[in-house]
């Protein structure tokens, strides 16, 4: 159980962008099922759909860079020599959080300032612009984290690996490991 719970911490992003894909999907069926079959729309269900799928992409966004997936970075990275990668990620990663930081701080400014409500449900754009600010929020925090293990494996040459996902889950098995020949101990 301790397992399940830590792994929902780990993979928080990806298991609430997922309620919001369904969510979205279910909505654009159920919208295409009673626009061609009943005659009719429902005049909230596109709102709905597009704030979910906003969501998504965002969280989506935030959990790639935390597991090394977008593309750019993992490429810039791949092509030097090992023992010059944790400078590379050094670099990108205080590119990316001085970027990511910046943008958290428009995009919570934007927000702040939107005025904006849906046409059908009068719901103000803030729920959906809010996305952007949680995504820069988490793309900084992991981008701080991954410059802080680059900076230590320059200086220790401790063997660190610069993916998020995968040190918390080798902190996972690690303690699974202590709690089993704990327990194995013990009897």
């Amino acid at each position: 159980m301790k397992k399940i719970i830590r792994n929902l911490g780990v993979h928080f992003e990806l298991y609430i962008g997922a309620v919001f894909l369904s969510v979205t999907t279910l909505i654009v069926i159920m919208n295409v099922f009673t626009r061609y079959f009943l005659r009719f729309t429902f005049t909230w269900a596109e709102e709905i759909a597009v704030g979910c799928f906003v969501w998504t992409i965002f969280l989506g966004l935030a959990n790639a860079y935390k597991t090394g997936g977008l593309i750019g970075v993992e490429l810039l990275t791949n092509l030097v020599p090992e023992k010059g990668r944790p400078v590379i990620v050094f670099i990108t990663s205080l590119i990316v959080s001085t970027i990511s930081g910046t943008m958290f701080l428009f995009s919570f400014k934007y927000v702040m300032g939107s005025t904006k409500i849906t046409a059908a449900l009068e719901l103000s754009y803030k729920y959906i612009y809010s996305s952007m600010v949680f995504s820069f929020a988490l793309i900084t925090l992991y981008s701080l984290y991954f410059l802080e293990q680059s900076f230590r494996k320059m200086v220790t040459g401790a063997d660190i690996k610069f993916v998020v996902e995968d040190n918390l889950e080798s902190d996972i098995v690690e303690e699974e490991q202590t709690t089993m020949s704990t327990n194995k101990e013990s009897d």
